[in-house]
Formats: C-alpha cells, structure tokens, sequence
C-alpha cells in the first residue's frame, strides 16, 4: 500500500482559498498517478487534519506523509501544525506520520512567482517598473528575512527599477514599498504575489496596492502552478527517500 500524502494547508473563511487548493492537488496527482493525496487545512476550512488522518486510519493505512502547504517556517509552520499531528498520533497511536519540509525558500516558488508576474506582462530588464513582492508577514522574524532576501535577489537579477518586500501583516506595509520604489525613480509598479492562494489577505494587498498607486498591476497568487505541484511531490520524496534509508 503506498503511503499516502496529505497535503495541508492553513485553511481561510474565503472559499477561493479552498478552491485554488483543489485546484494544485489536482495538479499533483497530475503529476504522479497513482498517488493517494489528499487535502487539509489546519483551521477554518475543511477537512481537517484530524479528520483525513482518521479517514486514512481506517482505511487501514499505518503510516502517511503530511506536506505543509506553507511558503515559509512561521507560526503555522513552528507552532500549529506539530502541535495538530501530536494530537493526532495520541489519538492513533498506530499511524506513523511524517511532516515534510514547508515549501520555502525554493527557486520554484520564485519561479511560479516570476511567471505569474510575466503573466500580466511585466518582464525582466524593464528599467521603469518597480517590483513590490508582497507576502503575509510574520511576528517570527526570519520569516520575513526569506522574503526579503528574495527581493533583493530579484533586485539584483531582474533588471528593474527596485524590487521592495512588503507584508499583509508586517512591516514594512505595501504603501511603503510603492512609497520606496516611487523614490527610485519607478514609473510603473507591479505586485508580485508571495500567497498560495486568494484571501482576506492577499485582498488587502490589493487594495492597499490600488490606493497607493491606481495603475498598479498585481499578479495572481502561485495558486495551482507545476512548479508547485513538483516541489510538493519533491517534498514527499524527500521524506520517502529518507524512511527507506533509515529501514
């Protein structure tokens, strides 16, 4: 019996954050038929972790993978989502999970994010667009290091007027950035999505966006891309990999 992989995500009150998981699993399986993966969430959405692991349970399954749908090691990452497995494993003492690795930092996620920006036409070595490459934002500060090191990558490569990290729930705002790249000199602005999915949050990206500047343009969130949909299945391998090589 394969081991099956679970993938969790942290769940949102917006249906369009349920569905644009949906849509990446269906991409995964895509990608490996004959896997069994399954989605959930960690709050606010169902299912729930408990409830797909106590499903699997009694599918007779002893042993799963579970892949955190998150882009970074915050809070969800950390704190949330061990205290839910150790809750769920007190409570099936006889199913083995292991977590996988969060998706972040990755290349392929800048990838997906790259692409989506070249999606509404903004293209690397254009000297008039500034680049705001907003995330949620984290209280864990390191969090929000890796996105910011990722802007000033892309600030270095890209050939733009700046790149500037900006957060949904964090400092610095996306006003700020706008704020910041306008003083550059910016004659264009472009919002480069660090979310899976839409949301309240991503929302207020937008519309902070908007406010600052009203031609800004804003990419999509990475949503149901291939490069996410390998870098989840790399994630179970690498966990797969390493229970083999340990039996």
């Amino acid at each position: 019996m394969n081991t099956p992989l679970v993938a969790v995500a942290h769940g949102s009150r917006d249906p369009r954050s349920a569905a644009t998981v949906a849509e990446l699993l269906s991409v995964v399986r895509a990608r490996r038929p004959g896997l069994d993966v399954r989605g959930a969430f960690l709050d606010l959405s169902a299912p729930r972790l408990i409830d797909v692991l106590t499903a699997l349970h009694g599918d007779g399954h002893r042993a799963v993978v579970v892949a955190p749908l998150l882009l970074g090691r915050a809070f969800h990452a950390r704190v949330d989502l061990p205290a839910l497995v150790d809750a769920a494993t007190a409570r099936l003492p006889r199913l083995s999970v292991t977590v996988a690795d969060v998706l972040g930092p990755d290349a392929r996620l800048e990838a997906a994010a790259l692409r989506r920006l070249r999606e509404i036409g903004v293209r690397p070595g254009d000297p008039d667009v500034g680049v705001v490459l907003a995330a949620t934002g984290s209280a864990h500060a390191p969090a929000n290091a890796r996105v910011a090191a990722v802007a000033a990558r892309w600030a270095r490569t890209q050939g733009w007027s700046g790149v500037r990290p900006a957060f949904a729930a964090a400092d610095p705002d996306v006003t700020a950035a706008v704020a910041a790249l306008r003083a550059r000199g910016a004659e264009r602005i472009a919002v480069a999505s660090w979310f899976l999915a839409p949301g309240r949050l991503p929302d207020r990206v937008i519309a902070q966006a908007v406010a600052a500047d009203p031609g800004a343009l804003v990419a999509a969130p990475l949503g149901p891309a291939v490069e996410l949909a390998d870098l989840v299945l790399d994630r179970y391998d690498e966990v797969r990999g390493a229970a083999v090589r340990s039996a």
